[in-house]
């Protein structure tokens, strides 16, 4: 993973059922190659006792284009004895001003999701 500060792309993942972070949970970042239309993988993490995971890639590295995160929803609920109905969650989000920061929240809970753009 890219050192943290100087990550322009932040995620916290948030257990809404609980009403606790989601810690320990691995994901991993993608670009999309437009000419090839596949997915070239940039880096995973795990998100930390607070439910982030903030170093997912460099600013040198962090250019226009399509994205995503994957979230591996399945193999959280597993770890913690439960089931859920996602097996993984991929947001797709397209960056045109990379100079900017984004941040990524999934809330959570193992029957639904939901995320919005961050500061």
């Amino acid at each position: 993973m890219a050192a943290a500060e100087s990550s322009p792309l932040t995620t916290h993942v948030l257990n809404t059922g609980d009403g606790v972070p989601a810690a320990r949970m691995s994901l991993s970042l993608h670009r999309l190659d437009a000419k090839l239309m596949i997915w070239s993988m940039l880096s995973v993490g795990t998100t930390d006792e607070d439910g982030r995971c903030s170093g997912l890639i460099a600013r040198g590295a962090f250019g226009p284009g399509m994205y995503k995160l994957r979230f591996e929803t399945g193999s959280f609920w597993e770890s913690l004895g439960q089931n859920s109905f996602y097996p993984y969650v991929e947001v797709v989000f397209s960056i045109t001003e990379p100079e900017q920061r984004f941040h990524l929240p999934l809330l959570m809970s193992r029957f639904s999701y939901s995320t919005y753009r961050g500061s």
